[in-house]
């Protein structure tokens, strides 16, 4: 893996926070509105124009108070897959989350979240604004609303998990935005992935996690993989991996102590093929120990690991 420099750190600009920069937005998002299994019935202009309505709601947005040079937007992409018409202007489909974080020194981005929901359900009239109102969640109209709460609601986990890469406990505040968004979620029939009842993988379950006390652990395991590990391959590979073996065994000890949490293969999708490519040039006993560690945390992937670190 070539590493070559891209990106301060946030750590540089909260020191620099003071210098009179003018505001920035934090995200650089692409969405893409795919609706080739919608019928005929309805003018496909509308996908287009509710594709370029989501880009401007997220990008145009300011969704946090900190200060992001253009270079330190953070890269995500939405695609929204829908599937149904329910009714006139009401959609069903799914939505998948991508989201990167750079490693420092490199041109490399990490997968950040890597997640599609399958229960995604709208209402959208064309030309109809995308509000978001994070005191009002539920809006007038539960199912037009829940929309703008699908998308806030992952903006915020993906800055979450950004900032808690680059600092202890640094993605609290967005998690707690993220809780906030599950507990006043529009409610409706057709509205699914905000309840507990819903799901073992859903909205809910995940926001739970990253705000559970009792799973604090994995939040000390982002921060240690991250800053520790990814961002130290530059300097000592050795002592990087280490660093990341340190953060995937804090995430062992949560597993052991409480099984089947839905972030676990939440922060495992998208991350086997790096796993690997990093540790090929590690050590016998420390591939074993990755191949271990990983076809428990990864199980979908367990038989990847064997055969790339053999």
């Amino acid at each position: 893996m070539q590493f070559s420099l891209i990106k301060i750190t946030l750590f540089s600009l909260f020191l620099f926070v003071f210098l009179p920069v003018a505001k920035a937005q934090e995200i650089n998002a692409k969405v893409t509105v795919v609706a080739s299994q919608i019928g005929t019935t309805v003018d496909k202009k509308v996908f287009q124009t509710l594709q370029t309505a989501l880009v401007s709601f997220l990008n145009k947005r300011k969704w946090t108070n900190d200060v992001f040079e253009t270079n330190e937007k953070i890269e995500c992409s939405f695609l929204l897959n829908l599937q149904s018409l329910v009714e006139p202007n009401v959609y069903k489909g799914s939505l998948t989350i991508q989201a990167g974080r750079p490693v420092y020194n490199s041109t490399y981005l990490s997968p950040l979240v890597n997640f599609i929901d399958n229960e995604i359900t709208f209402r959208y009239v064309e030309f109809q604004p995308i509000e978001f109102n994070e005191n009002r969640v539920s809006g007038s109209e539960p199912l037009a609303a829940n929309l703008s709460a699908l998308f806030a609601y992952y903006i915020n986990i993906i800055l979450g998990l950004d900032y808690d890469s680059y600092a202890p406990r640094g993605g609290d505040p967005y998690f707690q935005k993220a809780n906030t968004i599950v507990n006043a979620a529009p409610e409706g029939r057709s509205i699914a992935g905000w309840k507990p009842f819903d799901g073992q993988r859903n909205r809910y379950w995940l926001a739970e996690n990253l705000q559970n006390s009792r799973y604090a652990l994995v939040h000390d395991a982002i921060y240690t993989y991250y800053r520790q590990g990814m961002d130290k391959l530059i300097e000592n590979e050795n002592v990087a991996r280490e660093q990341m073996l340190n953060g995937l065994n804090m995430l062992n000890t949560l597993n052991t102590e409480t099984p089947n949490l839905m972030v676990m293969p939440f922060f495992f999708q998208g991350k086997s093929d790096e796993i690997t490519k990093i540790y090929k040039k590690a050590s016998p006993q420390e591939k074993a120990r990755i191949i271990d560690l990983c076809s428990r945390l990864d199980v979908s992937n367990a038989s990847k690991y064997r055969q790339e670190l053999k």
